[in-house]
């Protein structure tokens, strides 16, 4: 028998309105009304249907989160920071693979324009500020993580990417490099311009000119890292030191050197970004640079469950997270 929320009015004598107020929590029922309300609840079974009383309040209790690449390891820790602190809350996580496709991110974006969920976060998104903003003032709820959208109402945590990636050259010059390769990532990754950024700002620095045929792009994954570090090696340049923009492409570098008969490090020094679980695991271990990819999920999540529920905005909205570079021992010592 399919009990329903008029049943427990009358097992209880009281209005269905009243047995409402019960199930959701209202301080002003009385509590010997609270009581028979709750006795009546029990004796008959009753389980409150989630989905119609969601609908009435126009809350699904869920968040969306989209991925540029699923495939891609640094999300998975991520995900996992914003997916425990979104169950902790009582928020259910739909996730988003939009295969570096922006289309397919704005089609992931209709969930929100749809209420199919109460809130969005976009995780390094190919999405222009314009377009979150627009959405923000239409009232839905977004946040980022990668980057700073100038907003009030965005909730935003990221690292900067130029500062480490300046680290980064900076160290491999102490070992004496002047000829660094660096790989890069997406052609519309706003973490591929500035980590590229940050290498430029280092050759300038340390007075090492810039030569453009060093860079190469391996779309953050092991096969274009592979595929980036093969052409280096067929054109003859010459080189010490490979920078690659995230560990990944630093996996395929490893596999090229392998073929070709590089030894890391004692030929050629290997750095990369993200401190991957596989990264202290391979050999020789990776030295790389470790961002808290859990805890900027976890923060973000929070924020924005904070502010989907508050009718005010916190003003503490943008987070900036240090960064750490682990030496080990694929780039060799001084």
């Amino acid at each position: 028998m399919d009990i329903k929320i008029v049943d427990v009015a009358s097992k209880a004598n009281v209005s269905p309105a009243t047995v409402s107020r019960v199930l959701n929590g209202h301080s002003y029922v009385k509590s010997s009304t609270r009581e028979k309300v709750m006795r009546a609840i029990e004796s008959l079974g009753y389980h409150p249907n989630a989905v119609a009383k969601n609908l009435r309040s126009q809350r699904s209790m869920t968040i969306g989160v989209i991925v540029p690449d699923i495939n891609a390891s640094y999300f998975a820790e991520i995900i996992k920071g914003i997916e425990n602190m979104a169950y902790s809350r009582k928020y259910r996580v739909i996730i988003c693979d939009a295969e570096n496709q922006q289309d397919k991110e704005m089609e992931y974006l209709g969930l929100l324009m749809s209420r199919t969920v109460d809130g969005m976060i976009l995780v390094t998104p190919s999405t222009a500020d314009e377009e979150i903003v627009r959405l923000t003032d239409k009232g839905y709820e977004v946040a980022v993580i990668g980057r700073a959208v100038e907003h009030p109402k965005v909730p935003c945590i990221f690292t900067d990417n130029v500062k480490f990636s300046k680290e980064v050259v900076d160290y491999l010059v102490s070992l004496g490099h002047r000829d660094i390769v660096f790989l890069s990532g997406y052609a519309n990754a706003v973490d591929s311009f500035e980590r590229l950024e940050g290498y430029l700002k280092g050759l300038k620095e340390h007075h090492i000119p810039f030569r453009p045929e060093l860079v190469e792009n391996g779309n953050f994954n092991e096969r274009g890292g592979y595929e980036a570090m093969k052409r280096l090696l067929d054109k003859g340049l010459g080189f010490t030191a490979v920078y690659a923009a995230n560990d990944e492409m630093a996996l395929g570098v490893y596999k090229a050197c392998d073929e070709a008969g590089l030894r890391i490090p004692e030929q050629l020094s290997v750095v990369g970004v993200d401190n991957n679980r596989i990264s202290k695991y391979i050999t020789p271990a990776l030295t790389t640079v470790n961002q808290p990819k859990y805890a900027m999920g976890a923060v973000i999540a929070e924020k924005l469950i904070d502010q989907m529920n508050a009718d005010e905005f916190s003003e503490k909205r943008v987070f900036k997270v240090d960064s750490e570079l682990i030496v080990r021992q694929s780039s060799g010592s001084l």
